[in-house]
């Protein structure tokens, strides 16, 4: 039971570290850049263990962050020549610099467990076996406490900096005229999220990193436009995907970073689907309403135009609306149903007249 608490806590401590910086990422379109970041700092994780010869040395944390800050320097310098755009100059930087990563450790470091698995994919299984031991003390996973840590200082570079980062996130020009500096709170950004990959990446490995960075807070911008409300469900969605992807993956057996990552798709894909205005359905039902209104719309101002005229009682026969509107039969007579459920007309016998309501909706619409 314990093992099983240890690795929900690692998984919910890493999923928010990793979710509030990444509101801001989704907020200004770099989702990639985290993709690229994660992949990146491999090769400063293997120089610093070259130098280092241990794998649980603060030194590889520095190196590996330094290498994600060089990521987004490079990645700028690339955008700033204009000859590439920013998802091209991404696409050449990260695959480079993680194939570096890939060919010194299968050259120089092939007896060492930092394999191509443990980069990709992580085990959160074995995070919990890394103890910290004070004086004889067992005080839980390593992984609690880097991550907590990392979690802490997110959070205090977010509260300190909130009205610098929501203003450079919306509008960097502002900011920049105001004198926040947006350059630096973007380099302050970029050395969070790096520090927070490298953080997450023993336990979670790469692609997981990715997942709960973009996933969360790209679910919760779904549901409100609100950065303090996004920050929030961004942490919430995050731990809720943690928890509920460990219990798939020991239900079924499998892989819990690969469980985690199919929860946050499948949380995401059910707020798309039914979240109020935004979602799928919503849209749906939107355009759908839209669809029977303007139907409706042409029908009373048909209406209106031949009230009272001689051809009036003609041109309101039910049975002969298709053919005055040029349209199927069926659709008529449901356009009829609609436009009679809402006030908008009144049948007598096989006649249509209009209500005061179909009236001024016809005498607004031609006014627009």
């Amino acid at each position: 039971m314990q093992g099983h608490l240890d690795i929900q806590l690692i998984a919910i401590v890493t999923a928010v570290a990793c979710a509030l910086p990444g509101v801001f990422l989704v907020l200004r379109r770099m989702t990639l850049m985290s993709d690229a970041i994660s992949h990146a700092i491999l090769p400063g994780i293997v120089l610093a263990f070259f130098f280092t010869e241990s794998l649980s040395s603060p030194l590889l944390i520095l190196a590996a962050a330094g290498t994600g800050v060089l990521t987004v320097v490079f990645v700028e310098l690339l955008q700033r020549t204009k000859l590439v755009k920013e998802d091209a100059a991404i696409g050449l930087t990260f695959p480079a610099l993680f194939s570096i990563g890939v060919i010194l450790i299968s050259r120089f470091a092939g007896n060492v467990h930092l394999d191509m698995d443990a980069v990709l994919l992580g085990e959160l299984a074995y995070a919990p076996l890394n103890r910290l031991n004070v004086f004889g003390y067992d005080l839980g996973p390593v992984s609690v406490y880097v991550m907590g840590t990392i979690l802490l200082l997110n959070l205090a570079f977010i509260l300190l900096f909130y009205k610098e980062l929501k203003l450079a996130t919306f509008d960097a020009s502002l900011a920049a005229t105001l004198g926040f500096a947006p350059t630096l709170i973007h380099y302050g950004l970029m050395t969070l999220v790096s520090v927070t990959t490298v953080g997450a990446f023993d336990a979670v490995g790469s692609i997981l990193v990715v997942a709960l960075i973009a996933g969360p807070p790209a679910t919760a911008y779904l549901i409100t436009d609100r950065l303090s409300l996004m920050l929030t469900l961004s942490a919430v969605i995050g731990s809720v995907n943690a928890v509920s992807g460990y219990w798939l993956a020991y239900l079924f057996d499998v892989s819990i970073a690969g469980a985690i990552a199919t929860m946050t798709l499948l949380v995401f894909g059910l707020v798309f689907l039914v979240v109020p205005n935004r979602g799928l359905i919503a849209i749906a039902r939107r355009r759908t309403r839209q669809k029977w209104e303007f139907a409706q719309t042409m029908l009373v101002i048909h209406l209106f135009n031949h009230e009272r005229l001689p051809e009036a009682e003609a041109e309101s026969e039910i049975a002969h609306l298709h053919e005055h509107l040029r349209w199927d039969p069926t659709f008529a007579t449901q356009v009829v149903k609609y436009a009679l459920n809402n006030r908008c007309v009144s049948q007598e016998e096989t006649l249509l007249t209009l209500t005061e309501r179909g009236r001024t909706v016809a005498q607004q619409a031609l006014v627009q």
